[in-house]
């Protein structure tokens, strides 16, 4: 099964994070298939760049996307 979520970079306690196309049984910050843009929550407001046509191709292809990026999909405009 393949997913979409978040893998975590910065320094401690200055996360942000990739957004990325894994399978299901990698590590959080392992192996992925493809990255799809970043998620910065600590600036004011959240900075959030994806690339819209690759996510909607992932999703088409069955990609599965975690809660959180479904809801920075929400949010971008890629899902309803």
């Amino acid at each position: 099964m393949v997913k979409i979520r978040l893998r975590r970079m910065g320094a401690h306690k200055k996360p942000f994070y990739r957004v990325v196309v894994a399978d299901a049984r990698s590590s959080r910050d392992g192996r992925f298939i493809e990255e799809l843009g970043y998620y910065n929550p600590m600036t004011d407001p959240a900075d959030i760049k994806l690339d819209s046509e690759k996510a909607k191709k992932w999703l088409e292809d069955g990609a599965q996307p975690t809660d959180t990026v479904r809801s920075l999909f929400k949010k971008a405009g890629i899902l309803q």
